[in-house]
């Protein structure tokens, strides 16, 4: 262990950080944030960015049993956009000057890949947008409905038109945690493949994280790391997104005693930073899950992006965020910059608009 702190800085510095120094940065949080912040300042200088972008969840109808889930519906229960109410939700985000279309949704038992390419295509032929769109976990679900593997499909997305994937249904990236939590969902070794698999064909994607539920320190810890030797070998993340658990109305919730404080909420996006560097340098905080006032606390411990207006947001909702659905950018011009740091819109691929 490297407990000079200079030496330890340098080491970070090269990107040669080991998991032991990662417990021992969390041990000392007073210098894991000082030097998440200058690592911040020194990628980032004081710009703060976020995209004007919309949410679609095309349907609720899953066969999924995930527990930390209130979003999901039965068939004869549930909802399916038509293509047209799809369109309607895109003109409305163009006509607000959305650049980026982001859509999920349950796990349809019925829908094949050329239902989701035909949300695609149709989007862009209407509409000069970004889709970010279909988390490994779709993918992996059409490709069975479909006959096709994992590869096949990404293929067939990205002729259509697909822009980048969300890096969502990571959860914690252990089996045994997922084998509680999500017992339905892919394992680890299958969405790692997933997310190479899109960034060998070009497709970009974020990495994501749901921690403050079953998970420990040392799984928080493993999992970044595990998003860091991804990166290292396809460079394909754009950002690093970590999403609190939203414990009310799901099942997970009512398993797990304790809500994650505002301290560790800091030291887990800290150790982001710092585990991260400099292999991927975008840390986002999620406004929805931690609240406006939380997320802007977090740009003092490594983060430097907001996330998106996002204009819909029904699944955090469900499971009790207090955040709302719809952040303007004059409110994230207000919170960045009462935070003392430059607000500056972007694009999903992180270009400065």
């Amino acid at each position: 262990m490297k407990e000079d702190f200079n030496e330890l800085s340098e080491q970070i510095r090269a990107g040669k950080i080991e998991r032991e120094d990662a417990f021992f940065l969390a041990r000392n949080p007073s210098y894991l944030f000082c030097i998440a912040d200058e690592l911040r300042k020194e990628e980032k200088g004081d710009i703060v960015t976020y995209v004007v972008n919309r949410n679609i969840n095309f349907t609720n109808i899953c066969v999924g049993v995930c527990k930390f889930c209130a979003f999901r519906e039965e068939e004869e229960k549930g909802y399916l956009l038509s293509i047209d109410v799809v369109l309607s939700k895109v003109q409305e985000a163009v006509n607000n000057e959305a650049t980026e279309i982001c859509i999920q949704g349950g796990l349809h038992p019925n829908l094949l890949v050329d239902n989701y390419c035909e949300i695609i295509e149709m989007i862009k032929s209407h509409f000069d947008v970004h889709i970010h769109a279909y988390s490994p976990m779709e993918i992996y679900h059409m490709a069975r409905n479909s006959g096709m593997t994992e590869a096949e499909v990404l293929r067939e997305l990205k002729k259509a038109g697909l822009d980048s994937i969300p890096g969502t249904a990571a959860e914690i990236l252990d089996d045994s945690i997922r084998e509680v939590i999500c017992p339905r969902k892919i394992k680890t070794e299958q969405w790692v493949e997933i997310i190479k698999t899109a960034h060998r064909l070009g497709i970009p994607s974020t990495a994501t994280i749901m921690y403050g539920h079953i998970e420990s320190l040392e799984d928080r810890i493993d999992h970044i790391f595990k998003i860091r030797e991804i990166q290292e070998e396809t460079r394909g993340f754009t950002e690093f997104v970590l999403l609190k658990f939203m414990r009310k109305q799901n099942e997970l919730g009512r398993m797990v005693n304790s809500r994650a404080s505002f301290f560790e909420d800091a030291i887990v996006h800290a150790l982001a930073r710092v585990i991260l560097h400099p292999y991927c340098t975008n840390i986002q905080a999620s406004w929805v899950k931690l609240g406006v006032r939380d997320a802007q606390k977090m740009l003092y411990f490594g983060v430097n992006d907001l996330g998106g207006t996002l204009m819909e947001e029904n699944i955090s909702r469900l499971s009790g965020s207090q955040a709302g659905e719809y952040m303007s950018p004059e409110d994230f011009d207000r919170v960045i910059k009462d935070a003392g740091r430059i607000s500056r819109r972007r694009s999903t691929l992180y270009e400065l608009l």
